[in-house]
């Protein structure tokens, strides 16, 4: 089975990017998009053949000021073939979605066809707020900018039902599964003990009825990513797991593979 990993870290790059090209190689992973987490600049957001990447806004230590610089830089970014869209960290900035300052990221997105990705559900820690990254924020700046595709990172988890709500309505919102889970998990115990709570998500995915929207992600080095790789195949309907797992990554962030 062929795999794209739509949502991981990268934060030592040279050691990180050499260890991840083996481990894809062994796990039959053709590609990765990293969740930026660097400056807007064109020094920044250089990756080994095999990865993609979205460009970060609004994390903890960036502005999210979109002054004329800062808008030029992205939009040199987003015209890079490796530029796989924007991600912006909703939650950790103390931003809604549909905030005016987001809005001139989405008509760049727009207008070279670009995905937009946000943090959605839990925070890691507790510094962030859960109101700005709670999936119903999303429902507005998706119905103002129809013809962008918006990445609910983590389904929103785990705000299950307002994220399927949200991708219910709006056509042009997707999700990825990133994140489930916390490093290695012994699954077999894991689905006896969890069992409503991955009843809970089996639910709200078929509620969407459509499993062209969602995209296999592990949120790596938060988890183990062969681990989660398994996590995830049971998770999901076995008739839905090559679209789930490469496909619908491919087409949603326009990764042509």
């Amino acid at each position: 089975m062929k795999i794209i990993d739509a949502h991981l870290h990268i934060f030592d790059q040279g050691k990180t990017e050499r260890n991840l090209t083996k481990l894809y190689k062994k796990l039959g992973i053709e590609s990765g998009i990293v969740m930026g987490n660097q400056p807007l600049t064109l020094s920044a957001y250089h990756f080994s053949e095999g990865f993609h990447f979205c460009i970060g806004i609004g994390d903890f230590e960036r502005s999210l000021d979109p002054g004329e610089e800062t808008l030029a830089a992205a939009e040199a970014q987003l015209k890079r073939p490796e530029c796989a869209g924007i991600k912006i960290y909703t939650g950790y900035a103390p931003v809604y979605a549909s905030d005016d300052c987001l809005k001139p990221y989405y008509r760049l997105a727009g207008k070279y066809d670009k995905a937009v990705a946000f943090h959605t559900g839990m925070t890691a820690g507790s510094m962030g707020l859960l109101k700005y990254s709670h999936p119903l924020a999303v429902d507005e700046a998706a119905s103002e900018f129809p013809d962008v595709r918006f990445v609910l990172c983590h389904f929103g988890n785990p705000f299950l039902a307002e994220a399927a709500a949200v991708m219910e309505k709006n056509a042009n919102v997707f999700a990825d599964l990133s994140g489930l889970l916390d490093g290695y998990t012994e699954l077999d115990p894991y689905f006896e003990k969890q069992a409503g709570y991955v009843q809970m998500l089996r639910t709200w995915m078929d509620y969407v009825e459509d499993d062209t929207r969602f995209m296999f992600g592990t949120d790596y080095p938060a988890v183990d990513i062969e681990n989660y790789i398994e996590f995830i195949s049971r998770l999901v309907r076995p008739e839905s797991r090559e679209k789930i797992f490469f496909e619908n990554a491919s087409r949603i962030y326009r990764l042509g593979l």
